[in-house]
């Protein structure tokens, strides 16, 4: 069914219910609840896009208030009471419910409807003084705070001298006398602050609605939205229903709970209850609540209903509830449901068990678990408890960008050699840079986490430490980093950090912390193998393989369950201490073919290293890609040592000359790639040797049961003769050592799309032959994302945290381009590219190896490319793998939907309308205010 949005507001997000979307999850679950026979409140709901009327004109128009005043009429009559009658009067709440859960960022309002001549007639209906009046002081409390912007702290000083005066420890403990007087002091606020109680009900009841709405844009719900990245939503829908009450004695109660440890996934009833109260007092923390078991012995009768109804609606919404109830002189009311949050534990283990338990399918299961409940399961991480802990929520002290998630401790080191020599003593340290180069790759190796002050997502720091599984915090405006003096500064308060501080790192939130917390390190076995093994099942799902450079790295990966490398950097291998000089030697002087053939023998190497962990799986090894000035040291390093290291004997001013000469304007576009390969053709035979020679000493090895498979990617290329000029050296150098060694050594030739100019000519590339064969030259396109997203937008990936969060903050970018796919414009060009190398090779293999083929967001969208595989660092690959399925799990769904809806069309079958109140009484009626009916 397609939804209108009549008062405006972009289309709901994909992973949001259309219904919710419009009444919200508060309010759908109440849909939901008086459907299936579980007992609500009476009462409607306002909708969403109503909110962004509020928010353009700050009231509703007049016929959403004689709706209201409509369905107030409709309740009365079912309930038999009247509201604002002075002789039992009807009271309502008013609660927010967006279409995400959003605990605690907007507001609520109970007991409306009451002033001083109603609560006389509540306290005579009821018989219950003291209750209709403790009931009245919660309204003036709620209002003046919610809808007049009174400080809570001026109701609550009031509040505790009236306990003091009454000798009282507690509010139950506060008699009808005492809670008069506290009215009369709730009152006296007012005045204070100039303020006015609107005694009418109705008034009070359309302020409510007002501040409900308003709260929409509160601050604290603003940031949670961000922090979050909760976007496309209309607003908080608003739920007007029937007040019952958990503070009329010791028969009645209120509380909150979850049908499964929401901590631990463990099936088993998690909450908390009050007697002789109302729900405000559970999360308040006024009084200290009892465990929901607990009820059973109280309240025998109502604990029964409410297991059977926690039951009902889990095996409904087949998934763990967290449910609001209140009983009211031993009738039990359901308040709210909604599907819970969890922990990644929990979530993972809630997931198997429902499959287990026959409450839902396999492929249901799997769109229960969020990709960030696997990341935490992938790194190491600080606890739940830590994370709530004063310690940590008041030690953070400055904040950067997620470069790589997971936790660390350690030690602040400013240099790389210092964080190895730190390291090699059994010191844990944090490695503080400005920015990183390939040079530190040492002390990033040995440092528990990485912090950068400059950078973005796709920063040096960033893409290593996610290839390793480190924990990095990059693009951290917030500090000035001083490596002469060894000191980190904190901007906003001057708080100086040296060398040899302990401060810990979130790479998942990119917090800092100025102390040591205790960090934890989760299994990655059990459940969770058995939900990836489930997306890996799906049909048609895009497989998920590996970034990796080494052999180490690729056995992480084929444990983590790739599929194969899709990207080796093989600019990777030449940072250790022992092989930069030799490369370094062989830029300055490339007619020394003797630095030639050390870097082609210990690439041979690393090479076999990766065949052997991938055996039988592909290998994707692109060849040399960055600017080789990279490679070299900066002028600062150069001494004598240095220069006679690297062939300039002792002068340093020759070498310092070599270097200047190298410097480019713009390297980024300049010497790298393909162009290398074109200007040195002998640096790409050597790599091509060095791969074909690796393959075949596996191959001769291990003859019954070696299986590599070798992809050799050429990186850069923007022409066709680019492309064309660097396979047939490929081609020609893999055929000699074929023919050398006598071993038939599968493999294939393909190139990165990177560059704008590439994907718009990729039917060339593809149909591209060998003039001497007339075979193809073009086996594979992998796209990457890295570069091409920075060449079309004209955007540089190392400088954009400049400019990015205030983007993201004025909306002018839904998501950070280099975290997420932009779908519009490079998303464009990687689906054109796609169709026009297909139109020339039908098989012709799709792939993406940027950095967003780790990303969830961006896998749903290559699914919709037809990819074939997504890469991504050995740490994200089970986190590619559950988006991968869960992919395709919504979009078989999609499908089933779009083939039902045509089946009924075909049939002229009508789709009927839902518009029903959550109500008690049949017949159910028209509830929903301000918006489109919700789908049947």
């Amino acid at each position: 069914m397609k939804f209108i949005y009549p008062f405006g507001g972009s289309a709901p997000k994909p992973d949001v219910d259309p219904d919710k979307q419009i009444v919200g999850g508060k309010g759908l679950g109440l849909q939901v609840m008086s459907k299936i026979g579980v007992d609500v409140p009476p009462g409607f709901t306002l909708t969403t896009p109503l909110c962004q009327i509020y928010a353009k004109d700050n009231d509703l128009p007049a016929d959403v208030w004689k709706s209201v005043r409509d369905n107030v009429a409709r309740i009365e009559k079912d309930m038999g009471k009247v509201f604002g009658s002075s002789n039992d009067p009807l009271l309502f709440s008013c609660r927010s419910g967006a279409a995400m859960s959003m605990p605690g960022m907007m507001d609520t309002v109970l007991n409306i409807g009451l002033n001083d001549t109603t609560v006389e007639g509540l306290a005579s209906a009821t018989g219950n003084e003291r209750f209709a009046w403790d009931s009245y002081r919660r309204l003036l409390d709620m209002f003046g705070e919610v809808v007049l912007g009174i400080p809570h702290e001026e109701f609550e000083q009031r509040l505790d001298k009236v306990k003091e005066d009454a000798g009282a420890t507690n509010d139950v403990d506060l008699n009808t006398n005492d809670l008069k007087n506290l009215c009369r002091e709730y009152k006296a606020v007012y005045e204070h602050q100039k303020k006015q109680f609107p005694t009418d009900p109705y008034d009070q009841l359309y302020a409510c609605v007002k501040a409900v709405f308003g709260s929409w844009m509160t601050p604290r719900a603003v940031k949670y939205r961000e922090i979050h990245n909760i976007k496309n939503l209309l607003g908080t829908a608003t739920n007007i229903q029937t007040m019952v009450f958990g503070n009329m004695g010791d028969d009645s109660g209120t509380g909150v709970a979850f049908s499964r440890n929401p901590s631990t996934g463990e099936n088993v009833l998690y909450g908390e209850y009050l007697i002789n109260a109302q729900g405000e007092d559970v999360v308040a923390g006024i009084r200290t609540p009892q465990p929901i078991q607990q009820m059973k012995e109280v309240l025998p009768d109502c604990y029964a209903k409410f297991v059977e109804n926690v039951d009902k609606l889990e095996h409904y919404f087949k998934d763990m509830q967290d449910v609001e109830f209140t009983v009211e002189k031993g009738k039990l009311w359901m308040l709210q449901c909604r599907n819970g949050k969890r922990t990644g534990v929990a979530a993972i283990r809630i997931a198997t068990e429902l499959v287990k338990e026959g409450i839902c399918t396999e492929s249901e299961a799997l769109l229960k678990v969020e990709p960030r409940h696997v990341e935490q399961l992938l790194h190491p991480t600080f606890s739940p408890e830590a994370l709530e802990s004063n310690e940590y929520t008041k030690g953070v002290v400055a904040k950067g960008l997620p470069g790589s998630p997971g936790a660390a401790v350690g030690k602040i080191v400013f240099t790389p050699a210092r964080a190895e020599e730190m390291k090699a003593n059994g010191e844990s340290v944090i490695l503080v840079r400005e920015t990183t180069s390939p040079e530190d790759v040492g002390g990033m190796w040995a440092a528990s986490g990485i912090l950068t002050a400059r950078g973005g997502m796709t920063s040096h720091a960033a893409v290593v430490a996610r290839g390793w599984g480190k924990p990095c915090v990059c693009g951290c405006s917030d500090i000035i980093v001083s490596e002469s003096n060894k000191t980190v500064t904190v901007k906003d308060t001057n708080v100086v950090f040296k060398e040899g501080d302990v401060v810990s790192i979130n790479g998942a939130t990119g917090e800092v912390i100025n102390t040591a917390i205790e960090v934890k390190t989760p299994s990655l076995k059990g459940d969770l193998e058995v939900l990836l093994g489930w997306a890996d099942k799906e049909q048609g799902v895009m497989k998920v393989l590996a970034n990796a450079d080494s052999g180490p790295d690729a056995l992480q990966a084929a444990g983590n369950g790739a599929m194969g490398i899709g990207l080796c950097r093989t600019e990777h291998m030449f940072f250790c201490p022992e092989r930069l000089p030799i490369v370094r030697r062989w830029i300055f002087h490339t007619e020394c073919l003797d630095d030639l053939d050390h870097i082609k023998h210990f690439q041979r190497s690393d090479f076999k290293d990766l065949f052997v962990a991938m055996n039988g799986m592909p290998v994707t090894i692109r060849l040399l890609d960055p600017p080789l000035h990279e490679f070299l040291p900066r002028p600062e390093q150069v001494q004598e040592k240095v220069a006679e290291e690297l062939g300039f004997g002792k002068d340093v001013k020759r070498m310092l000359d070599r270097i200047e000469s190298m410097h480019e304007e713009n390297p980024m576009l300049g010497l790298r790639g393909c162009r290398l390969g074109i200007i040195k053709p002998d640096f790409t035979k050597m790599q091509v040797e060095a791969i074909m020679l690796a393959a075949a000493d596996f191959m001769e090895e291990s003859p019954s049961t070696a299986k590599p498979r070798p992809r050799i990617m050429i990186p850069l290329i923007g022409s066709i003769n680019e492309y064309k000029d660097q396979a047939i050296i490929i081609k020609r150098e893999a055929e000699r050592i074929r023919n050398e060694r006598g071993v038939d050594i599968p493999y294939e030739i393909g190139t990165m799309i990177e560059v704008p100019r590439a994907a718009l000519v990729s039917n060339k590339i593809a149909a591209l032959k060998d003039d001497e064969d007339g075979k193809p030259l073009c086996s594979f396109f992998s796209y990457g994302t890295n570069d091409l997203t920075q060449m079309t937008m004209g955007i540089s990936r190392d400088d954009s945290n400049g400019f990015i969060p205030k983007y993201l903050e004025l909306g002018i970018f839904d998501d950070d381009p280099f975290q997420t796919v932009d779908e519009e414009g490079v998303g464009y060009l990687m689906k054109l590219s796609a169709t026009l190398g297909r139109s020339a090779n039908p098989h012709l293999s799709l792939s993406v190896c940027g950095e967003h083929g780790g990303d969830p967001k961006s896998i749903a969208f290559f699914d919709t490319v037809g990819l074939n595989y997504v890469s991504c660092s050995p740490y994200r690959v089970p986190v590619a793998r559950l988006a991968a399925g869960q992919a395709r799990v919504k979009k078989r769904m999609e499908e089933a939907k779009g083939a039902a809806v045509k089946d009924m069309d075909k049939k002229g079958a009508a789709v009927a309308l839902g518009r029903d109140a959550f109500r008690c009484q049949e017949p159910l009626a028209a509830n929903i205010v301000g918006g489109p009916a919700l789908s049947a």
